[in-house]
């Protein structure tokens, strides 16, 4: 597109004005009310606000140039999407040469790092810089580093259409920004900021675990020792952050790490030294307790405040080398952070993943860093991403201030009872800061300003510190086990508090609240009961500390007194109880016996929290989890269904089907709101293009009220659904355009499992790498195979080798070819047709080859499952089951597949394992045609019935074990009909032809062309069969074919 008129008329005023504006006179403030604010506004930006959006959700943010050390305090630009930043830009006057000087290029680029944004801008009009700041900034870096487009103003009419390709707003907003970002391919050196300061503090674990240990030998325990570190941590980046945004001193803890007399003579007055860097540190500790009255800073008793004071880290010795490491990194130009962009929930991201860890001592004294056991079976850290936080506080928390004043909202009272680093309190705080602020500011801001509540600072209105302080204390509350997640909790609360302090009297108060009233710490499913039964005395230490019981009612008395709290919200953990055994066994059995949702099955712990949530919750109170949506369907998911249904709890689910919510795992999600009051009806979203439902998904968000932007994405499906909809039974909700098409097939009184004699899964030897070889050649009686465990081959007696398929091997209709063998060192009993394990005397004699090959394994076979297998039949299968269905003929599906593959042995010959790449093999009832059911199954109809519903994984595949194969509707035939016996005579003829196509074996390309064509018009005819058999209409029929 052609440059607008207002470009064209900037380039040529600049070009006639260029030595003035050159001149040092002709500063930033100028330039950017001139010149960049209408380059904005020309690709699309609401540079002024004139939409009038709310604070949160304006398009720019503009920064005032504050000076802080060598560089300013903030971006002079920030763009943003529904509330969401996507990048900087950062003005500088048009004297300054950008092209070339390091200084403005590292300044821009420290910025978007910190901050985790993929790109920024520099720009002076003359000059447009674009930065990959993905790479970590270096204080040496030219100018040219990770610089991935360079424009003067003389390119801007000719290149307008490459910039707006990627600046404007509706290239943002359409995602063009954010594909350009990432087709940037990633350079060297490139770090996300969570990332590298996550290895920085880790770094500072390390050192400060280790010197602690050394320094003050035998004087801790090892949960003291945890404890210590992470205060000092926490203190250290809570201090640096409140220089970052003014509320202290900037450069206080850098001169902590300097010889004393490099230190200017008035700050000599300030600090007592005592001939130490922690010494020095530990009186501005003291300083810091008197200053802001918070558990981070607690040494001694206190009136009103209830927390334990911390009465031993002050006395710890640490040498001044680890501490001055650690200070003297975290200042402009060594340190690349600029401390005051950093965003909240990237600091949560980054604790949350630290909080994995724990310090241990070794016999001799020495500190370990090591993976907590269950952060370690559960496959690391899920960080819940921000606009998850915000979609599950806006409509719980959002809803409760429906109609609400400051003084009624008060009252509410929020809780996360597995906060974590405290993501989702933090959220909860930003919702309320935002409400309060518009709400103070719609009612008549002097009103409220004369009250002290709000006050108009250099970013507009905002609360003041004490009203802040209010809201915090009055409403969130959090409960964790880890003692060390509740201090980050109290953490990023407290750096929330003096986000934006922008207040010039706070030298002259006590600026943050205590929060040991509101963050606490234990176990939020395990109260006082749990020792009933047990001998306390003879309980040994470490069992209280990892018990570590919780009475709700205790520690929430007024909350309780009122009825209980008015929002549940958060992430609870997701461990399976296989897991948890391995060092909670105890626990897992006090779960068992105390809670329904863990009655049934191998539960994961989620389902418990839903259970505790509930009775957490007063009268009217809501709930909002992320949590896998595994419990729809699985077995352990009937005691938390029988409580939502029985309860009529269910208020809204967004199920992200094979949407990937969390970074870096493969985790299936769902976004579960309750109501404690009965509900008639719930809301169901299906959820397929989360990027766009991310962007539209917020209601308060300007994207989600224009809605051109997402005519036919067709990125989610939602609807209403009745409360008797959710049973106990398995949940299978379908909404949108195939609803009515779904529930008339779900009526279908036959199903699969009523057609089938039996429907089973593969075998499982627990060795799959020594039962499964490959076929080389073979003989009349013998095979030559090769071990992949071995990496040698074998010749083996071919009687006791069956021909093994996998899940890929399985096509529709077809089987492919396969050489590996299962060894199977079983053979049938003629007595009871039963299957025996041969015997080692007969095996030694009949089949000496296998034999030697087993023994050869005996030692890997023996320790399978922790030497369960020791004995005399150290070579059996650990799980020998369906043995005598094996060899029969049957149809087989795999595991999982992206459609439906289902193929048919038509002799029994194959044999097939369970779990991962294996499958279920189907044996039809004698009174049905094993191809008429195949020409069913493989059908579009049930493989579109079938993904309604079945669990679907990354990449386009669905599940297809028995628990969801065994459900699909089988239309049967009346053969006192003629039509529709002529109908299942059909469908027998297809299908046998559509098995005899896929054994054709063609040569060339034209007749595979050939034979492709035929295997498609057959499919094609098969499938309107199908459409007939079941009855669908043109209109269903559209539906099923999308």
């Amino acid at each position: 597109m052609t440059a607008p008129q207002i470009i064209i008329d900037l380039v040529e005023r600049f070009e006639q004005n260029k030595a003035d504006y050159r001149a040092g006179k002709y500063n930033e403030t100028q330039l950017r009310r001139e010149f960049l604010d209408p380059f904005f506004k020309a690709l699309g930006w609401d540079v002024d606000n004139e939409q009038s959006y709310a604070e949160a959700y304006k398009d720019v943010v503009h920064e005032a140039a504050v000076k802080v050390g060598e560089a300013t305090k903030a971006p002079d630009y920030a763009f943003r999407i529904g509330g969401t930043r996507k990048f900087f830009v950062e003005a500088k006057k048009p004297s300054v040469n950008i092209k070339d000087d390091i200084s403005p290029a590292f300044q821009t680029r420290r910025y978007a790092w910190s901050a985790k944004l993929p790109l920024s801008v520099l720009s002076d009009f003359e000059e447009f810089a674009v930065y990959d700041c993905r790479v970590k900034p270096l204080k040496n870096d030219k100018a040219s580093v990770a610089r991935v487009m360079y424009f003067t103003y003389q390119d801007y009419l000719e290149k307008w259409d490459e910039i707006a390709a990627i600046f404007s707003r509706d290239a943002v907003l359409k995602g063009s920004f954010d594909q350009y970002a990432t087709s940037k391919k990633k350079k060297r050196g490139t770090a996300e900021v969570d990332d590298a300061f996550l290895e920085e503090i880790e770094r500072w674990r390390e050192l400060l675990a280790r010197n602690i240990a050394l320094r003050n030998k035998n004087a801790l325990s090892p949960r003291e020792l945890n404890e210590a570190v992470q205060l000092t941590i926490d203190r250290i980046i809570f201090l640096r952050i409140a220089e970052g945004r003014g509320v202290e001193v900037y450069g206080q803890l850098q001169e902590m790490a300097a010889p004393p007399p490099s230190l200017p003579q008035m700050r000599r007055e300030d600090v007592e030294f005592r001939g130490g860097v922690y010494s020095r540190l530990c009186d501005l500790f003291r300083k810091a307790d008197t200053r802001y009255n918070s558990g981070l800073f607690h040494f001694k008793e206190e009136k009103g405040v209830s927390g334990h004071p911390d009465t031993f880290t002050l006395s710890l010795s640490i040498d001044d080398k680890v501490l001055q490491d650690i200070l003297e990194n975290l200042y402009y130009p060594e340190s690349p952070y600029v401390f005051s962009e950093i965003p909240s929930d990237i600091l949560g991201q980054v604790y949350e993943r630290f909080l994995g860890k724990v310090i241990r001592l070794t016999p001799g004294g020495q500190a370990k860093v090591e993976e907590k056991p269950e952060v370690r079976k559960a496959g690391g850290v899920y960080y819940t991403p921000t606009y998850i936080v915000d979609y599950i506080v806006e409509n719980t928390v959002g809803k409760l201030l429906e109609g609400k004043t400051p003084t009624s909202a008060s009252k509410l009272k929020i809780v996360d009872p597995a906060c974590g680093s405290g993501t989702f309190l933090l959220g909860a705080f930003q919702h309320l800061i935002d409400w309060h602020l518009s709400w103070y500011v719609a009612d008549g801001t002097s009103k409220w300003a004369k009250k002290k509540v709000i006050f108009e600072g250099r970013d507009g209105w905002q609360l003041t510190l004490d009203e802040k302080k209010r809201i915090l204390t009055n409403n969130l509350f959090g409960v964790d086990i880890d003692a060390q997640a509740v201090e980050v909790t109290k953490l990023s609360l407290l750096l929330k508090v003096i986000e934006k302090p922008g207040q010039l009297d706070l030298l002259a108060q006590r600026i943050l609240p205590d929060l040991s009233a509101n963050i606490k710490c234990g176990n939020s499913l395990i109260g006082s009961d749990y020792y009933d039964d047990k001998q306390m005395p003879l309980l040994p230490d470490e069992e209280f500390w990892r018990v570590n019981a919780f009475d709700w009612q205790k520690a929430f008395k007024d909350i309780f007194t009122g009825g209980g709290f008015d929002a549940v919200i958060g992430n609870p953990p997701y461990i399976r109880i296989q897991a948890m055994k391995a060092w909670a066994p105890d626990e897992v059995e006090f779960y068992k016996s105390k809670y329904l949702s863990a009655k049934k099955g191998n539960y994961d712990i989620y389902v418990v929290f839903v259970e505790k949530a509930l009775k957490l919750l007063n009268t009217k109170g809501l709930l909002g989890f992320i949590l896998p949506h595994k419990f729809f369907n699985a077995k352990y998911g009937a005691g938390v269904r029988k409580i939502l249904s029985d309860g009529k709890h269910l208020s809204k689910i967004v199920h992200f089907s094979d949407q990937q919510v969390f970074a870096n795992a493969t985790t299936y999600t769902c976004l579960l709101f309750l109501n404690q009051s009965t509900q008639k009806e719930f809301e169901f979203e299906k959820v397929d293009d989360l990027a766009v439902w991310q962007l539209t998904a917020m209601e308060q968000n300007p994207v989600a009220q224009n809605p051109e932007f997402f005519k036919n994405s067709g990125f989610s499906e939602s609807g209403t659904l009745t409360a008797e909809k959710a049973t106990e039974d398995e949940w299978n909700f379908v909404v949108g355009k195939g609803g009515v098409l779904f529930e008339s097939l779900s009526q279908f009184s036959t199903k699969l499992e009523n057609v089938a004699a039996r429907i089973f899964q593969g075998i499982k030897t627990s060795a799959d790498k020594i039962y499964i070889v490959e076929k080389i050649e073979e003989t009349a009686d013998k095979v030559k195979v090769f071990s992949k465990e071995k990496n040698v081959s074998f010749w083996m007696e071919k009687s006791l080798l069956h021909p093994l398929v996998k899940g890929g091997n399985s096509k529709r209709y077809n089987l492919t070819d396969t050489k590996r063998l299962l060894l199977f060192p079983y053979q049938k009993n003629k007595k009871d047709n039963g299957y025996h394990l041969i015997l080692d005397t007969e095996f030694e004699e009949k089949y000496p080859l296998i034999w030697k090959y087993l023994l050869d394994n005996k030692t890997y076979l023996e320790n399978r499952e922790r030497g369960r297998m020791k004995g005399k039949h150290w070579y059996a299968y650990i799980y020998p089951k369906n043995f005598n269905v094996m060899p029969l003929p049957k149809i087989f599906v795999p595991d999982i597949a992206p459609k439906s593959s289902f193929s048919l042995d038509k002799t029994g010959e194959y044999y097939f394992t369970g779990g991962a790449a294996g499958g279920y093999g189907i044996l039809i009832a004698e009174n049905y045609s094993r191809e008429y059911v195949l020409g069913l199954l493989n059908s579009k109809l049930l493989e579109w019935y079938l993904q309604q519903f079945s669990t679907s994984m990354r990449g386009g595949w669905y599940s297809y074990e028995a628990r969801y194969i065994r459900k699909l509707p089988v239309r049967t035939i009346n053969f006192d009909d003629p039509a529709e016996t002529a109908q299942h005579a059909e469908m027998v003829a297809l299908v046998e032809r559509m098995l005899a196509l896929h054994e054709q074996k063609p040569q060339s390309p034209r007749e595979k062309e050939m034979l492709q064509r035929q295997i498609e018009m057959t499919d094609a005819t098969i499938d309107r069969l199908v459409y007939q058999l079941y009855g669908l209409t043109e209109e269903e029929i559209g539906i099923v074919e999308g």
